[in-house]
């Protein structure tokens, strides 16, 4: 079980690591290793003080059905410290998502790195938070992340196919979890 999640989570699909399952003899369904994954609630840590942290957001496709991937790295680290999945690009999710961020993990005397995006600025300045913009640099930590998760869906087919919001969370909260561990 141990051994189906880590590789699972390392980046093999579910089929491949069913497949690799059965060279040891053990013959399981992909729904029995998407299960153990989900139970194991793996999610990163929380309370890390980082001094920069990197935020955007990015357009992940769910079926037919495009979504807003929130990520926030601390660039000295490369670790996901939060994601939020929504359905549409708002300030109020904007200011969602750091209030969470702000609830894990202790960042109010961060710079954050942000890119244009109106709303992330707003955010930040609802939060009293310290932020800059800024296109490259630190600020492509949270890209490196982005580009990992759209290369695991694109193993789903170019995109969490057959798959609901919910499930895609559920699948990003120990995808964050593994990117902490093997980064």
């Amino acid at each position: 079980m141990k051994l189906s999640i880590q590789i699972h989570l390392a980046g093999l699909s579910l089929s491949n690591t069913v497949s690799f399952l059965e060279v040891f003899g053990v013959d399981r369904a992909r729904s029995t290793v998407h299960n153990w994954v989900h139970k194991a609630d793996l999610q990163p840590e929380s309370g890390r003080n980082p001094n920069h942290v990197a935020v955007d957001e990015t357009v992940i496709q769910l079926d037919d059905k495009q979504y807003w991937l929130y990520a926030a790295v601390d660039p000295d680290s490369n670790d996901l410290l939060h994601t939020r999945l929504e359905p549409t690009r708002t300030n109020v999710i904007a200011d969602q998502f750091f209030a969470e961020l702000r609830e894990k993990h202790d960042v109010d005397d961060a710079i954050f790195l942000v890119d244009g995006a109106v709303p992330l600025h707003r955010a930040c300045e609802k939060h009293g938070l310290d932020f800059r913009y800024e296109r490259h640099g630190n600020r492509n930590s949270v890209e490196r992340v982005f580009r990992e998760v759209k290369r695991r869906t694109t193993s789903f087919s170019n995109c969490f196919s057959n798959a609901e919001a919910e499930t895609a969370n559920e699948w990003l909260r120990p995808f964050a979890f593994a990117w902490n561990q093997l980064i």
